[in-house]
C-alpha cells in the first residue's frame, strides 16, 4: 500500500519514497516556551502523530524529532523586538530557565493528554549552541554572510532559488515594505547570529566568533535536524504560517550549507479559527487553551476527535458548540464498540495480529491517502453500524483505528449504564404480575415472578409501579 502526501514544495499529492527503504525521519516545528500552548498551536502536533503511527502501520521504522525553541525567537518574524522569552522573564521578574521549564512541561503534559506520542528525541536550542555556531561558519566560509550592527545575516541574494517553497518572486528580495531595512542588504535577508545589546545584559547569551549573542531563531532548526536526522531528510511538519518565513530560511540556509537537498516532503497543517474571527494566536489575544476545555468538562481526546474529523490542510472552525459535537460522536463510537462486546484488552490483541482484515485495509487506505482522518473515521462509523458485520470484527477494526487515531476509543468509564432493553413478551408478564399483586393473587404473581426469572430478568415492586432488572 503507497503512502500519499501533499507536498508544499512541489504543489502536489506525491507517493512517499523514503531516502532509506523501510526507515522514514521527520521533523517537527516544536514550540517556543514563553507561554502555554493554546489548542490551535496543539492541532499542529496532532497530524505529524497520525503521520507517524500510519507509516508505522504501513511497516516503517520512524525517527521523530520535535524541537523545543528556548532562545532566538523575536517578538517580530523579520528580526526584530525582543526575544520573547526574555519579554517573558521580564514582565514576570522571573529567571527565563525557570520559564522555559515550566512551559516545557505544560507543553508535554498538553501532548500527553492529546494521545500525541512523544517522540525520545526533543532537543532544545540551547542545548545546541554550538552546532549552530559551526553551521553559521559553514555559511561563512561559502560567502552567504555579512554583519552588520546587531549580528550575522543571511543573504539571501546570493542564493537563486531562494524562497521556493513560498513561491516567492525574485523582486521580492529587492528593498520594499515586508520589514524595516536596517542595515540588511536585502528586506528578506536574516539574521543567523544577533549581537548581545551593548547596553543591557540578557539572560541568555553566549560567546561566538563574531561576539557575544545568541542565535537566530531559523538556524536552530536547520543544526537540530541534520543532526539528529542527517543533511538530507525525508519529511518536515509544521503551520502554514511558517512557510513564507522560517520554511523558507531553513530550507535557504541548509542548502547553501551543505550543498544537498534539505527536506524531500514538507507537509503544512492549516489554521484554527475562532467562529468568523482570525487566527487563533497569543498575539491575537484569543487564547484558548486545553486546560480551558478540560475546566469546561470536556476531555482532550473530544477535541482530538474535532481536529481529526476536518483534514489537516483545511481551516478549523473552532466553536464549543463543535466541540460539544464532537465529544457526543466520540462518545457514540465508544458506546458502539461497548455494545460490539469490546474491551480493552482487544488492543493488544490487534497490535499482535500480522495480516489484517479487509475492513482494516480499507481504515489504511483513507490514512494512506494524505493522512485523510474523516475519511477515516466516516469508515470506522460505518462498520460499527452495520448489522452485517460480525462484533468481533467490529471490535477488530476499533482497536486496529485506535492504533493510529489514539482517540481512548476503549475507554468506557464515561459511558451511563445502557438502558435496559426489556422484550415485549417480558414486559407483558410484567404488567400481568403488577396486575396480580394488586388483586393480591400472590399465587398468580409467584409463578409469574418465576417465569420473569426463567428469562433472565427480576421485578422489584414499588409503592407506585415496579422496575425490571437483568439478573446477573
Amino acid at each position: 500500500m503507497e503512502l500519499t502526501l501533499y507536498n508544499t514544495l512541489t504543489r502536489r499529492k506525491e507517493v512517499f519514497a523514503p531516502l532509506q527503504p523501510g526507515h522514514a525521519g521527520i521533523y517537527t516545528c516544536g514550540p517556543t516556551v514563553y507561554a502555554e500552548a493554546h489548542i490551535g498551536n496543539l492541532r499542529s502536533y496532532v497530524f505529524p502523530d497520525i503521520l507517524k503511527k500510519t507509516l508505522r502501520r504501513l511497516g516503517f521504522q520512524v525517527r521523530h524529532v520535535i524541537n523545543i525553541t528556548d532562545v532566538g525567537h523575536l517578538t517580530s518574524d523579520a528580526d526584530e523586538g525582543e526575544d520573547k522569552l526574555e519579554l517573558a522573564a521580564r514582565r514576570s521578574s522571573r529567571s527565563i530557565w525557570d520559564i522555559a521549564e515550566e512551559f516545557t512541561r505544560l507543553y508535554l503534559r498538553d501532548l500527553e493528554r492529546m494521545n500525541i506520542e512523544v517522540p525520545p528525541d526533543m532537543p532544545r536550542a540551547t542545548g545546541h549552541i554550538p552546532e549552530q555556531i559551526a553551521m553559521i561558519q559553514d555559511l561563512e566560509k561559502s560567502g552567504f554572510t555579512y554583519s552588520t550592527a546587531d549580528g550575522i545575516y543571511f543573504d539571501t541574494a546570493r542564493l537563486p532559488d531562494y524562497g521556493k517553497l513560498a513561491r516567492l518572486r525574485a523582486e521580492g528580495l529587492q528593498e520594499g515594505s515586508r520589514v524595516e531595512m536596517g542595515d540588511k542588504r536585502n528586506k528578506t535577508d536574516f539574521a543567523l547570529w544577533k549581537f548581545s545589546p551593548p547596553d543591557s545584559k540578557r539572560q541568555m547569551e553566549w560567546d561566538s566568533p563574531w561576539g557575544r549573542g545568541f542565535p537566530g531563531w531559523h538556524i536552530e532548526c536547520s543544526a537540530m535536524s541534520m543532526k539528529y536526522l542527517g543533511q538530507t531528510f525525508d519529511i518536515h511538519t509544521g503551520g502554514t504560517d511558517h512557510i513564507p518565513v522560517h520554511h523558507t530560511n531553513e530550507i535557504a540556509q541548509s542548502e547553501a550549507a551543505t550543498g544537498q537537498p534539505f527536506v524531500r516532503y514538507w507537509l503544512h497543517g492549516e489554521h484554527l479559527v475562532l467562529g468568523e474571527s482570525s487566527r487563533m494566536g497569543k498575539s491575537e489575544g484569543n487564547f484558548i487553551g486545553l486546560q480551558t476545555l478540560v475546566d469546561k468538562g470536556y476531555e482532550p481526546a473530544a477535541y482530538r476527535y474535532l481536529v481529526l474529523n476536518n483534514h489537516y490542510r483545511k481551516f478549523l472552525t473552532f466553536t464549543f458548540e463543535a466541540l460539544k459535537a464532537a465529544d457526543t460522536a466520540l462518545t457514540g463510537l465508544r458506546r458502539l464498540i461497548a455494545e460490539a462486546g469490546g474491551a480493552p484488552g482487544d488492543l493488544r490483541e490487534a497490535e499482535s495480529r500480522k495480516s489484517m482484515t479487509p475492513l482494516q485495509e480499507k481504515l489504511l487506505e483513507d490514512l494512506a491517502d494524505d493522512l485523510n482522518t474523516p475519511k477515516a473515521l466516516a469508515t470506522l462509523w460505518t462498520a460499527l453500524r452495520d448489522s452485517q458485520v460480525a462484533p468481533e470484527e467490529k471490535v477488530s477494526l476499533a482497536a486496529f483505528a485506535e492504533g493510529v487515531l489514539s482517540l481512548g476509543l476503549f475507554d468506557f468509564s464515561r459511558l451511563e449504564a445502557a438502558p435496559l432493553e426489556v422484550p415485549g413478551e417480558v414486559r407483558a408478564l410484567a404488567e400481568k404480575r403488577w396486575a396480580a399483586r394488586q388483586a393480591r393473587d400472590f399465587k398468580q404473581a409467584d409463578e409469574l415472578r418465576d417465569e420473569l426469572a426463567a428469562r433472565g430478568f427480576a421485578m422489584r415492586d414499588g409503592k407506585d409501579g415496579y422496575e425490571l432488572t437483568a439478573l446477573d
